[in-house]
């Protein structure tokens, strides 16, 4: 499998705040990939590297196959970035915003207008080409700024928190444009999120702390790692849930118990099959990864 984006030994500080510290990992061509951490761990400052904002103070950058060094203009032409906040121009119309967007990349005349068609029906904003963006929704503006990021066809899509604040709807409109394009073109999606079950779906999550890494893996490799199991017993009364000597929580209708790993919930279901009639046996979540690596929670991207 092809490495798309390859970073060795990243670092740039902020005067004595060392925000990145050699930090290194790559990316998959094809794959969605989560960065994770909480506010001030080092995602945008390596985001706004890679896109050529900021200069590092050290390391190695490879993008398809290209040097941030010596070419950081092809660079650019693969990437295609939604930051955090909106970079759209308030006092124009949502088409003029595209209009001069894809003239940067010289998509002029018939093919801007069959371009343009192309995503304002992929992200059903072709109600909207003539309103001024300063009056639109944030779902609108966030699929304008995903729009404006896909003009120029990028290899990679970077994607700075995309979802924040949205209305369900738009969040499961974007999502829905995420997977066509990784499944029909090979786009390869770059994530920063603070909802973890978005994290849950990416193919390799690596999380920041304190401009380091903490973990890394695939979502069940650090599920596996940082979280145990959980089996949920219906229709037993606490007196049997005791005898299994686990520590657990009566919840609505149910007891959840608490288990280090798959292979101990199968021991206990074969020790006290009178006990487990009807039960459900989930994995850990990223929430509770997150929390374990890090000592910290993710809450609509508040600290906790």
């Amino acid at each position: 499998m092809k490495n798309i984006i390859q970073i060795d030994h990243l670092s740039k500080s902020f005067g004595d705040v060392k925000a990145v510290q050699d930090l290194s990992f790559h990316v998959n061509e094809g794959e969605l990939f989560a960065f994770l951490g909480v506010n001030g761990a080092g995602k945008s400052t390596t985001i706004n590297i890679l896109c050529g904002q900021l200069t590092k103070d050290s390391g190695d950058i490879m993008i398809d196959g290209y040097s941030l060094d010596k070419d950081l203009d092809s660079i650019k032409s693969k990437l295609g970035v939604v930051f955090q906040n909106s970079v759209l121009d308030s006092a124009l119309t949502v088409y003029d915003n595209l209009e001069s967007r894809a003239a940067l990349y010289g998509i002029v005349g018939k093919a801007f207008q069959d371009r343009l068609s192309v995503l304002s029906k992929m992200l059903e904003f072709g109600d909207i080409l003539k309103r001024q963006v300063g009056k639109l929704s944030g779902g609108q503006r966030r699929r304008i700024d995903v729009a404006r990021a896909l003009f120029h066809k990028p290899k990679i899509l970077v994607l700075d928190e995309p979802t924040t604040g949205l209305d369900p709807q738009t969040r499961k409109t974007l999502w829905r444009v995420i997977y066509d394009l990784r499944k029909n073109e090979n786009m390869t999606v770059f994530l920063t999120t603070h909802y973890m079950e978005e994290a849950s779906e990416a193919d390799y999550v690596v999380i920041l702390d304190n401009g380091k890494i903490s973990a890394e893996g695939t979502p069940l490799e650090l599920k596996n790692a940082y979280t145990g199991d959980y089996i949920t017993i219906y229709g037993a009364a606490e007196n049997e849930i005791r005898t299994l000597g686990t520590e657990y929580e009566a919840i609505k209708d149910a007891y959840r118990l608490f288990v280090p790993n798959t292979g101990a919930a199968t021991q206990l279901i074969l020790k006290y099959p009178d006990v487990f009639r009807d039960y459900e046996i989930t994995k850990g979540k990223m929430d509770d990864v997150f929390l374990a690596v890090t000592g910290k929670k993710l809450l609509g991207g508040i600290e906790k």
